[in-house]
């Protein structure tokens, strides 16, 4: 049985697959080997009862993840899962080679990752591409949920909220300023605390601050991760993450804007993921 793992900050999508191809899913925290350590990945796991019972009949693990960008990265995330599952082959790789496998259709593409960070690449079936680098959420990650966070809370720290949006992110979350900068400037994860309040702006997307602030977003993403590519107008272009398909038409707004052709928006990449191994890495191990 194999384990193949999609990992954003926030959360990670497991598919068990056995050799008759029957296929599972589970879900755990995201691991990000940038705020992450192995020892938590291992208490994580370990208080999972589903995956330690199956740790044992794993023979292989397949792991893409944010943040796992660097051999030294990898082996955060590679030395927490060896603790768990000590019988498997494991193999750790970027979120952005999980994102050019899980839509790739057999033509050259660009894949672009719209989550809790935000993140592209060029994929010809055999070669990646990053044109540009992913900056985190402090210094990049366009379009993202990180990104709209911090609008969000600027926007409410500074009073500029409309009354009516103000008024209801009061009385959904009750933080005031001290509380919401011991988050982000305190405690861990601040990025995933940021990126929280999606659900909040996805609830008015319709209002006119919301609507245009995620225009403007998705475009700055498209204008900074797309366009990079050359040729890119006339490139397959595919996008992967819950946000993305939430905000699919004021995505495609800023798409059209660009002239940029949209060719798949997929809210979970973990199925294309899976698709993609049965295909060509997992072959002849799965009858």
């Amino acid at each position: 049985m194999y384990f193949i793992i999609e990992s954003g900050s926030t959360k990670s999508d497991w598919v068990l697959v056995d050799n008759k191809n029957n296929q599972s899913f589970f879900s755990t925290m995201g691991f990000n080997p940038y705020f992450h350590s192995s020892d938590l990945i291992e208490a994580e796991l370990k208080n999972n009862k589903d995956i330690m019972q199956l740790a044992p009949s794993i023979k292989g693990i397949y792991f893409y993840g944010a943040g796992c960008s660097s051999p030294e990265l990898n082996q955060i995330v590679l030395e927490g899962l060896s603790r768990i599952f000590t019988h498997s082959s494991i193999h750790v790789d970027h979120d952005l080679l999980a994102c050019a496998y899980s839509t790739f259709k057999g033509n050259p593409a660009i894949s672009c990752i719209i989550g809790t960070g935000s993140n592209s690449c060029f994929f010809d079936g055999q070669n990646l591409i990053e044109e540009v680098p992913a900056l985190g959420y402090v210094l990049g990650d366009e379009g993202s949920g990180s990104y709209f966070g911090k609008q969000l809370l600027s926007a409410f720290l500074y009073h500029h909220l409309p009354q009516e949006i103000e008024n209801d992110f009061l009385a959904t979350y009750q933080l005031d300023k001290d509380m919401i900068v011991d988050r982000v400037y305190r405690e861990q994860n601040a990025n995933v605390f940021i990126a929280s309040f999606m659900p909040f702006i996805a609830k008015h997307k319709e209002h006119p601050f919301f609507s245009q602030m995620v225009i403007n977003g998705l475009r700055q993403f498209m204008k900074v991760h797309v366009c990079c590519y050359d040729n890119y107008k006339n490139t397959e272009v595919h996008f992967v993450g819950s946000l993305s398909k939430i905000f699919e038409k004021e995505l495609h707004k800023a798409a059209e804007e660009l002239d940029i052709k949209v060719t798949s928006i997929i809210q979970k990449p973990v199925i294309g993921l899976v698709n993609y191994h049965l295909q060509y890495i997992l072959k002849s191990e799965i009858v």
